[in-house]
């Protein structure tokens, strides 16, 4: 194995381990909660377009456990990261404008985090990348 197919491994596996390790966090932290406590998130979720906390929660629900899944597995990753990111700048932009980034430093890495991997893709290590033999941008 030369140098070059070496470097190309070792970006893939580092793209796998971002893309699984910042949805995990994503998930774990934000979106089963969500899933789980439904009826007391309800109660205190945000709703800064006024949709109605129903949708809201069924949108945050939608970008923070579904999204991260399809982004772990390496399914349509790019497109994943869109609601996620969608999310983040809602919270960080819209709902909490007035935190330090001290206060919002969970946010703005997350907001670093998913960008990364929309602008890098899943790697070749994507489940996506393996069932249609695409390049590793897909």
């Amino acid at each position: 194995m030369n140098t070059s197919q070496w470097d190309e491994r070792v970006q893939d596996w580092g793209l796998l381990f971002l893309r699984v390790s910042a949805s995990l966090f994503l998930l774990w932290v934000h979106g089963l909660p969500k899933l789980l406590d439904y009826s007391a998130q309800l109660q205190v979720i945000e709703d800064p377009f006024h949709l109605g906390a129903h949708l809201t929660l069924m949108l945050a629900i939608f970008a923070e456990v579904l999204c991260p899944l399809l982004i772990i597995v390496g399914l349509l990753v790019r497109l994943a990261c869109l609601p996620i990111l969608c999310v983040l700048l809602v919270a960080m932009v819209v709902v909490h404008p007035q935190w330090s980034i001290e206060e919002g430093q969970f946010g703005w890495l997350l907001l670093i985090l998913f960008t990364s991997i929309f602008i890098a893709g899943p790697g070749r290590l994507a489940l996506n990348v393996r069932l249609a033999g695409a390049s590793r941008y897909a």
